[in-house]
């Protein structure tokens, strides 16, 4: 070869090489990337949708419209679950179109997050909004699991104050779950005189769920804190709120005392759960399980493989340790996983690379 041509050669190969291992470069291959969502359209029942796909302006709340709030984690694993509860929420729903989103985010990762739901769901009716972690960092205790004591997990708290007020009912959802029921089914469920419905687990222990501490006579402010109530376990990624009366009655105050109380005495050690046990249990409109078949990913600890508990399901909920996408991708997967798989737009770099 020429000399001049090898040096060339050499020159533009180590421009490239500076290319590839730039920062620059390797961060945009680490963006997580999803197939497109096939477009999910009303059956014939349904009334005429009410949205236009615009996702920076809130309208008024149409009275047959179904409301979805989750969270959304550009830098963790949990958008992929979060785009594969989407997927499910729209593929078992009978009016796709009169389901609105209300996704809540960092600040900072909002151009990210709408550049992917725009291109993953197109037709998807949703708002983002932004939730500061600086709302409540000064109120989270470390917990059991680092993943409990994130900022976007406390998010939950403070719908009613992010929402619009013509929002009156929420569906809360976890991103570590899939929907194989009509969503629709949930949201009409009769909350009487309750703010807060979820499935109820009272043969759990819920003594578990707090501090010796908690529970001794030697504090009765603790103690006395669920007399005169019947309080059961509930889990917190599946529940129908009434946002009105939360607002009138002031709950996220409430929970934020509790909070406080837990920084200065520590009194639990599960991150978001107690403090909504704490104002809650007892008080809660019991939904019927088949909404919430949790615990598929094991404990906090190590996240071991789990059956279904016995009856219907509408919901299957990875809470615990173990995530599908994790173990399917470590090919340690739990017979259960396979079930979430079909949901998941998640491209791996190697299908989706094109140099």
């Amino acid at each position: 070869m020429n000399p001049n041509l090898r040096h060339l050669a050499s020159a533009i190969a180590a421009v490239l090489l500076l290319i590839l291992l730039s920062p620059t470069h390797t961060a945009a291959n680490n963006h997580p990337q999803f197939n497109e969502a096939p477009a999910f359209r009303n059956g014939n029942s349904c009334s005429p949708p009410q949205h236009h796909h615009n996702p920076t302006t809130t309208t008024a709340a149409a009275d047959d419209d179904v409301h979805i709030a989750m969270t959304l984690d550009y830098s963790s694993p949990y958008l992929r679950g979060s785009i594969a509860a989407v997927l499910s929420v729209l593929q078992h729903s009978t009016c796709p179109e009169n389901t609105v989103f209300h996704f809540l985010a960092t600040p900072n990762h909002h151009p990210q997050l709408l550049t992917t739901i725009t291109t993953t769901f197109p037709y998807l009716n949703f708002h983002l909004y932004s939730f500061n972690p600086a709302t409540v960092n000064h109120l989270i205790s470390t917990s059991i699991r680092r993943a409990l004591d994130q900022p976007l997990n406390y998010a939950r708290i403070y719908l009613a104050d992010l929402l619009p007020q013509s929002v009156g009912r929420i569906i809360y959802l976890d991103s570590d779950l899939i929907v194989v029921d009509d969503i629709a089914k949930l949201w009409r469920i009769n909350l009487n005189s309750h703010v807060l419905g979820a499935p109820e687990y009272c043969h759990a222990n819920f003594s578990h769920y707090f501090t010796p501490k908690f529970w001794s006579n030697s504090n009765p402010f603790f103690s006395t804190t669920f007399r005169n109530r019947n309080p059961c376990y509930f889990n917190t990624g599946v529940m129908v709120i009434d946002l009105a009366r939360w607002r009138s009655h002031r709950f996220t105050r409430k929970l934020e005392y509790w909070m406080s109380i837990q920084k200065r005495y520590r009194i639990y050690e599960l991150g978001s759960l107690p403090p909504f046990l704490l104002v809650f249990a007892g008080n809660v409109e019991a939904v019927e399980h088949r909404w919430n078949q949790h615990g598929l990913g094991g404990d906090n600890l190590e996240g071991l493989c789990r059956d279904l508990h016995p009856g219907p399901v509408s919901l299957l909920h990875w809470s615990g340790k173990g995530k599908p996408w994790l173990r399917l991708d470590a090919k340690k997967a739990c017979t259960l996983d396979y079930l979430w798989s079909p949901y998941d737009l998640y491209r791996h770099a190697s299908l989706y690379s094109d140099g």
